[in-house]
């Protein structure tokens, strides 16, 4: 199937409460929100730099339970990236994580090649912490994926994990950052439209 050079598809999984959307709205919208409304699966999108052009990094952020597992498997098949986020306050999400990434590697067959992020999140509530950060190295270590912990509350190595992310991309240069000089050229050329000077 050929690939869409200009999307690059980060797929975020984790139990239901984790953070998993207080992450990703964090992230694209720089907000946050108490209340915990369950998500069936949604889509956010930024525009990235990829390959010294711009694409599109769409994110899929994914059900917490398991009710859907056609769309949980349709969204590892067309996933780039994925996000495996388990809350530092419980345990058990960090188990039901094991599930999705054998899932993952089932589905993709080589994981080695791809950009995974295990991550950590709500670390701001380390009174209630039931997993060491050392258990989620190992964990990564075990998974061969990069780790991380998070506070989406705090806004705690939000943009980090995105840009660590891309990072581990090997297949192509991608980047949150889209090429700073022309920015600063174009916020030029948009000042100085629209005014002009009768002599």
């Amino acid at each position: 199937m050929p690939e869409q050079s200009n999307d690059y598809r980060v797929v975020v999984f984790g139990a239901g409460g984790v953070g998993k959307s207080s992450l990703v709205l964090r992230f694209v919208k720089g907000t946050f929100r108490e209340s915990y409304i369950p998500t069936i699966e949604d889509t956010y999108r930024q525009v990235i730099s990829c390959d010294k052009s711009i694409c599109t990094l769409q994110i899929t952020d994914t059900t917490g339970s398991h009710q859907f597992p056609a769309m949980q498997r349709l969204s590892i098949s067309k996933g780039h990236a994925f996000i495996l986020v388990y809350s530092i306050t419980s345990r058990q999400s960090l188990e039901e994580l094991k599930l999705i990434y054998e899932q993952i590697c089932q589905i993709k067959g080589d994981v080695e090649s791809i950009p995974i992020m295990l991550v950590g999140n709500k670390n701001d509530e380390n009174q209630n912490r039931e997993v060491d950060s050392s258990e989620g190295e190992a964990m990564a270590k075990k998974w061969k994926c990069a780790f991380m912990e998070t506070s989406a509350k705090l806004n705690h190595n939000v943009k980090e994990l995105f840009q660590e992310l891309l990072n581990l991309e090997k297949r192509r240069t991608v980047s949150l950052q889209i090429d700073g000089k022309k920015s600063k050229q174009q916020k030029r050329k948009e000042k100085l439209k629209g005014k002009c000077v009768v002599m």
